[in-house]
């Protein structure tokens, strides 16, 4: 008899598995190279899509410090920061969340807000640290009149320009995205607010040289939405798990509060108290009274308008609540039998059937 030596398959080492990373290796050797040829052909081209643009000088005590302004270059490092952000997505995606859902079984929509909600944690998540580590090092925490002292605040370092450009990337690469996802069409519109509110809030910030004051916002605003998708993570994996969920609702309100009172100090008390009160969009000043009264009112507009939205969905809520505690109440709870009673019953339906059977034969 002959034997047949068995080979154990390994579904790492499958064809399918193989012939898919050396398409990716391929894949990433060849765009090495043609980024390799790009640096030696055209370096000013490169640069001009990688870094930050519009630099200069600024004399300081010891030494002299780069700076930037803003100007029509940057939307071509906003485009390349675009398809930098699309493959970081994919990656995210695929290695990550795709692995997760797959464990937790879940239902079309509840996969549609898992992914959702999981890409907006990993995003949160490194935007609170960069923003935080950009508010500290520049200062802007320990000296809160920095916020609108020597307005216009038009020379920007190098980490508020990149912070900004990378977080018009991301908002900008979400309207893409709404079509690779495949987002249900009845989700679309309450993306597309959310989107665009972050938009024209740090484009606004950022055109107007209101950058200091736009990145303690944005710190306090991703705070919220950090914990608000990571209890919604939480909550599909756990429908019980609950807990996060009210302690993002006691900070939501608490962050609304903070938000409006820092608007109003900084640009209803900061900068009407400024000399320099013209309208020059040459040397980036905007500190006129129509000007604060719009960026006031588009603020106060916007953190009305989710509170409003936090108190309807907190009813909603409630309001699903009670009903469903009032339907188990209404349910009328069955009477339940002695045992001996179901001991006889029981031997009685055994004796009738007995005597069928006998019946039968």
């Amino acid at each position: 008899m002959a034997f047949r030596r068995r080979t154990k398959s390994y579904p790492l080492f499958s064809q399918e598995f193989v012939i898919h990373n050396h398409a990716d290796i391929g894949f990433c050797l060849v765009l090495c190279v043609l980024i390799g040829l790009m640096f030696e052909v055209t370096a000013k081209t490169a640069f001009l899509f990688i870094l930050p643009q519009y630099n200069i000088s600024v004399p300081t005590a010891d030494s002299e410090t780069v700076h930037y302004h803003y100007g029509p270059k940057d939307l071509v490092t906003i485009l390349f920061y675009i398809f930098i952000t699309i493959i970081l997505h994919a990656v995210v995606q695929e290695y990550i969340l795709d692995k997760i859902s797959k464990r937790l079984h879940l239902s079309k929509v509840k996969h549609s807000k898992f992914n959702e909600s999981g890409q907006l944690v990993v995003f949160h998540f490194t935007s609170v640290i960069w923003c935080f580590y950009v508010v500290v090092t520049e200062g802007y925490l320990t000296n809160p009149r920095s916020l609108w002292e020597d307005y216009p605040h038009v020379h920007l370092p190098f980490q508020v320009k990149f912070f900004y450009l990378c977080q018009l990337a991301y908002w900008l690469h979400a309207l893409p995205e709404l079509y690779f996802q495949k987002v249900r069409k009845e989700e679309i519109p309450r993306q597309l607010q959310y989107i665009c509110l972050y938009l024209v809030h740090i484009a606004g910030a950022y055109l107007l040289n209101l950058s200091r004051l736009g990145l303690i916002l944005l710190l306090l605003q991703y705070s919220t939405e950090f914990l608000f998708h990571m209890a919604r993570l939480f909550y599909f994996a756990d429908e019980n798990n609950e807990k996060l969920f009210s302690a993002w609702a006691a900070v939501f309100g608490i962050t609304r509060l903070f938000i409006l009172t820092l608007a109003v100090l900084a640009i209803g008390f900061g900068l009407a108290r400024m000399e320099n009160q013209a309208f020059d969009p040459e040397k980036g000043n905007f500190n006129t009274l129509f000007c604060r009264l719009c960026v006031l009112l588009l603020v106060c507009a916007a953190q009305a308008w989710l509170m409003w939205r936090f108190i309807h969905s907190q009813l909603r809520h409630w309001r699903e609540y009670w009903n469903e505690q009032s339907a188990k109440r209404r349910v009328p709870a069955t009477p339940r039998l002695p045992a001996r009673l179901i001991k006889r019953e029981s031997g009685v339906l055994a004796e009738l059937e007995v005597g069928r059977r006998l019946a039968g034969a």
